[in-house]
Parts: structure tokens; sequence; C-alpha cells
């Protein structure tokens, strides 16, 4: 099976592992299943995801992660006409990607602003102050292209629920009086299609796992693939019970044990029927 996982609220809340899900996988992987992780998060560059799963036991490679900031580059990289600036209204790991697919980055300053940008990509931000917001409004009333990288409102930590990216998308879009351009993660189905694609295979064919009713499990309905929507995150049973037929994961798993026992029910078919 190709598995395309979730990361924030799937394998750890924060800094906290969630527990027996790495071993779950690594089991999956040593079975001959492949593996992929698929995370909204744009705060940080692939590597970095790539030595934190490593150290949790996940089986993980450099090209098993894909994020939002790294599918966002990638649809930047091939704008038509070719992007010359790009604002930053989000973290260093954003910058990063898209300075790795050869875009000159300027961050949401008076100077970024002079530097006259073509985009403001926007992502989680944890250096947002009304400054930084004031530019990035500026520019995008200025013309400049206004795209999300996703817009998850909230996301897990071991803390508790913390504001996503997707509260800083919509300080924006509410000062700038117009909606993004373009959002590329989650529900979007970009990046479950390019992590499949980048190992030859189909998205259909995916078994996804993720915590977010409204992204991971939304995108695998719209691509047709199977699921299973994981109780460890930002979606709880009731909110899962509560789903419209077709919004409905194909399974459910509470912990580790029951995320073991769903592949193994899925590995046995081609479909399964969904379940609250």
């Amino acid at each position: 099976m190709m598995l395309l996982v979730d990361l924030d609220g799937v394998l750890y809340r924060g800094r906290q592992p969630v527990p027996g899900v790495a071993a779950v996988l690594a089991e999956r992987a040593a079975a001959g299943d492949l593996v992929l992780y698929c995370t909204n998060n744009s705060s940080r560059h692939r590597s970095e995801y790539v030595e934190q799963l490593a150290g949790l036991g996940a089986p993980v490679g450099p090209g098993s992660v894909f994020t939002s900031a790294c599918a966002t580059a990638l649809a930047l990289r091939a704008a038509d006409p070719p992007l010359r600036v790009v604002m930053v209204f989000g973290a260093e790991g954003l910058a990063r990607e898209l300075r790795d697919v050869g875009l000159r980055t300027v961050p949401p300053t008076a100077r970024g602003l002079a530097a006259g940008p073509d985009a403001v990509v926007v992502g989680i931000d944890r250096r947002l102050t009304y400054q930084r917001l004031t530019v990035a409004m500026q520019a995008v009333r200025a013309g400049a292209r206004f795209v999300a990288t996703n817009r998850d409102p909230v996301f897990p930590t071991a803390d508790g629920l913390a504001p996503g990216a997707g509260a800083v998308v919509a300080a924006l879009e509410t000062a700038a009086q117009r909606p993004p351009d373009l959002v590329v993660g989650k529900p979007s189905p970009i990046l479950f299609e390019q992590a499949a694609r980048s190992v030859g295979r189909e998205p259909q064919e995916a078994i996804v796992i993720g915590d977010g009713a409204l992204t991971d499990i939304a995108a695998a309905n719209r691509i047709g693939a199977r699921s299973v929507l994981m109780l460890t995150g930002v979606t709880s049973r009731a909110d899962a019970e509560a789903l419209p037929p077709d919004g409905r994961p194909t399974l459910v798993a509470a912990d580790a044990a029951e995320l073991r026992r769903a592949l193994a029910q899925l590995a046995t078919g081609p479909s399964g029927g969904r379940t609250p």
C-alpha cells in the first residue's frame, strides 16, 4: 500500500509524539508499504522534518516529505508570467523552499515592499505583528498576487490547539478585502498528487492517514482515495460522527492500536465502507 501520512496531530502534537504511531508506520514499511508524509505546515523546510521523523523512529528518507511550502514553491516557479520577487509573510522554512526553486524572497518590511513584490505568500507566522500585516496588505492592494500555503485555522500542540496559517490568511484577506488567488494546501489535492506521482503512482491508490476531517479526509475524498481519520489531533469523535456521508473517512482510529488494525483491514481489499 501507499500511505500518505499527515504529521501534526498524527505523529506528534508539538514536540510530543503520539504514542505508537511511528512504530506502526515502521511495521508497515517493513512489510513493504510505501510511506510518504504530506503536511500543510509551511513553517519548516523538508529536511527538518526528515530529521525529526527519523528521531521518532518513523520510516523516512530525503524524498518522502511533502509540505505546503514546497508545493507552493513548485506552483510559483511555474507561474506565467514568471515572478521576480516574492514577499514571504510566514516562516523561514517557507522562504527557504521558495529560494530552493530560484525565487527571490523579501520579508514583509518597508524594504521588502520597496522591492515591488509580484506575490505575497502567506503561511503560519509566529512573528506576526501589526506592522508585518500592514506591509503584506499594502503589497496585495498594490497588485501582488495573494497566495496561501494553506487555510488550516488551528493545529494541535502538546498544550492544546494553536492558531494556524488560516488565521494569518484570514487577517490579510480581511485587510486586503479580497480572498487569496491561490490556496495550495489540503483540502486541495495538490500535495497528494505531487507525493504520489513522485514515486510513479496515482493518488487514488493511496490510503490517507490524517487528523483533519476538513483537510486530510476532504482531500482524500477529492482524489478518490481511502482514508483513516485519527482522533489524535484536531477532529473529535463527535466531529467525525457529524460529517455528511460524502465527507466521511473510510475508517476511524483513536490511537496507534486502532490504526494498526485499520491498516491491516485496508490491506485485505481494494475498498471499504465509510464509517463515522
